[in-house]
């Protein structure tokens, strides 16, 4: 179905016009280098492109109260100090003549993102967009932010599609406030976010950006936030989040919609978020979001203010959309411990409203270890100006060159079985390499006989040989919780070259349970899935190939409780193995801490 790429010129055409340390970064070249970098990586041409529209005053006023609405219109027409002066009644925020149009285009964008995953134009895509969004509140601008970008999608989605239930997810380096407040007590809208927070010390600095703002009334469980109280925070520390507290939830959830704030301030070499995240990071955060909602996901940018970090993890996100294999994860070293006491606290704020979270360890006794530390030495750095020095200093190699496969997906099937639309057949008709089968013959069928299995072992070496090359290609809530919780972390600490799939008739694993596994864990390997299915299970093998081709999971549907004995042996395992394997960790270690009990 495609991937939409919605892009226009017109929303550079704002700069800041007077001095202001605090805004400088927000610049029109955000946007010029992430659209330039899709296009000479040939990304942009396989995208379907969608015009932009303007958001209309209803659609603004979905989110954004009347008397804000108002006073923003009438700022084209201010003089340099009209603006100045109407600048300085919010936080972080500059306005110029022509933001207004800018803003009204960016919403625009967005709800045209939406029309075109919601009527199946495309299947997913990602917006372009400036000024960003998720800082805006209902009665004001702030942190860059006009109008609310994500938000007013959400509300129109749901308003014109008649959505159940959207999720939210923002992986930018700042609290989004101004989403938060939108739908704190509204449990049909799911928010994430993770941000800088450092015990409140870093920017917007307000308490309800804590891991226990959980939401309120019907909302309450629907608001996660998850602090980081570190600067330096690196992959690990991201997909332990996704794995241990975002999927499982989101798959509880069951979204009809997958919307991101999509900023990049949370990669390396970024000035504001300060962290060690590499770019094709967001390649996995992608693909672990793509068997939700059916695949209806929607992209639209926030922040990213390094000019070299930002397009590589633009380009990092689109192409996961457009389909090609995730990159082989580097540097997964396991979670740090300030991340570990995050994501403690966090599963323990949310264990009384979610059923996957309700084995999770009750909030930490002891104080946590990032509150001890003097933030001095970091207030008088950033004082005198030296983080522009150190981020200056911050080197880090390209994104590895991602392949897209001529054959996604190539099938060893029996006769009488019909090769999927879109997949190559790959079997008998094949001439066996003469080299495999003699040392098949030595070492595994003795009987020289055995034409027919001698064929289909080497067609399977084959096939794993041309992957290689990048040629070609139970109960449902307890067995998602072990792949989420146990098997994608160890996974991706693993970092295998194939990955093998084995099902059997007798696996008691239904299709669209089958079909999140394989799809989840193609983000492994580079792709590279062997999947070994018997004779019999012939009816597989249409769901299986479409997994395979990278189509989306059918839902599972709003799930369920798992079995208190199967979350019981989870448990068991990962404490047996998190001391071996990093990214199983969910709390921080307790030793040496002080006042413990």
């Amino acid at each position: 179905m495609g991937t939409a790429l919605i892009y226009d010129e017109e929303m550079t055409r704002y700069k800041l016009l007077w001095v202001d340390p605090a805004c400088k970064i927000e610049v029109p070249e955000r946007l010029t280098v992430s659209h330039e970098a899709l296009i000479k990586n040939g990304l942009a041409d396989r995208c379907v492109s969608v015009p932009v529209r303007e958001a209309t005053d209803a659609d603004i006023l979905l989110v954004h109260s009347e008397e804000y609405l108002e006073a923003v219109k009438k700022t084209p027409y201010m003089t340099l100090e009209d603006l100045k002066e109407f600048t300085l009644q919010y936080g972080d925020v500059y306005f110029h003549p022509n933001i207004y149009h800018c803003a009204k285009l960016a919403a625009g964008a967005a709800l045209q993102l939406v029309d075109s995953v919601m009527t199946g134009k495309v299947r997913n895509g990602m917006a372009l967009v400036r000024p960003p969004g998720h800082h805006s509140m209902s009665s004001a601008a702030n942190g860059f932010c006009v109008f609310n970008n994500v938000a007013i999608a959400a509300q129109y989605a749901k308003q014109k599609y008649g959505l159940k239930r959207v999720l939210i997810v923002d992986w930018d380096v700042h609290h989004g406030q101004g989403v938060q407040y939108c739908f704190e007590d509204d449990p049909s809208v799911l928010y994430f976010s993770w941000h800088r927070y450092e015990h409140q010390k870093f920017w917007p600095q307000l308490r309800e950006s804590d891991y226990d703002s959980v939401g309120k009334e019907k909302g309450a469980g629907f608001n996660i936030n998850v602090p980081w109280n570190k600067v330096g925070m690196k992959n690990s520390d991201y997909l332990s989040v996704f794995c241990h507290v975002l999927l499982p939830v989101a798959y509880e959830f069951c979204p009809d919609l997958v919307l991101v704030c999509a900023g990049f301030d949370s990669a390396i070499g970024d000035p504001e978020g300060e962290m060690c995240a590499s770019p094709d990071i967001f390649a996995h955060l992608t693909h672990l979001l793509m068997n939700l909602a059916g695949g209806k996901l929607c992209a639209v940018l926030e922040g990213g203010y390094n000019l070299t970090s930002l397009p590589q993890s633009v380009c990092q996100t689109v192409q996961t959309l457009l389909g090609d294999p995730a990159p082989r994860p580097a540097n997964l070293d396991g979670p740090c411990e300030s991340a570990l006491e995050s994501l403690h606290c966090v599963r323990s704020a949310h264990r009384q409203y979610w059923s996957c979270l309700k084995h999770a360890a009750k909030l930490p006794t002891f104080e946590i270890s990032t509150k001890r530390v003097k933030l001095a030495e970091e207030e008088e750095r950033l004082e005198k100006g030296d983080e522009e020095k150190s981020q200056e200093e911050q080197v880090w190699p390209e994104p590895p060159k991602r392949v897209t496969p001529p054959i996604r997906a190539a099938l060893v099937l029996p006769n009488g079985v019909a090769c999927p639309d879109g997949c190559e057949s790959f079997g008998a008709s094949e001439d066996a390499d003469p080299v495999i089968v003699n040392k098949l013959r030595e070492n595994f069928v003795k009987d020289a006989d055995d034409c027919h299995a001698l064929t289909t072992l080497s067609s399977l070496i084959s096939l794993v040989e041309k992957m290689e090359k990048n040629e070609g290609c139970s109960d449902a809530s307890g067995f998602l919780q072990a792949v989420l919780g146990l098997l994608l972390p160890l996974g991706y600490e693993y970092d295998p070259s194939l990955v093998l799939l084995v099902r059997m008739p007798d696996s008691g694993v239904c299709d669209s349970v089958w079909q999140q596994l394989t799809g989840l864990l193609q983000g492994l390997a580079q792709g590279h899935t062997l999947v070994l299915m018997q004779e019999g299970e012939k009816e597989r093998v249409a769901p299986t190939a479409s997994a395979l081709l990278g189509d989306a999971a059918p839902s599972l549907g709003q799930l369920h409780s798992p079995l208190p004995e199967d979350v019981e042996v989870l448990e068991r395992l990962r404490h047996r193995l998190q001391g071996d394997w990093k990214l199983l960790q969910t709390t921080a270690p307790e030793t040496g801490r002080g006042d413990e009990h």
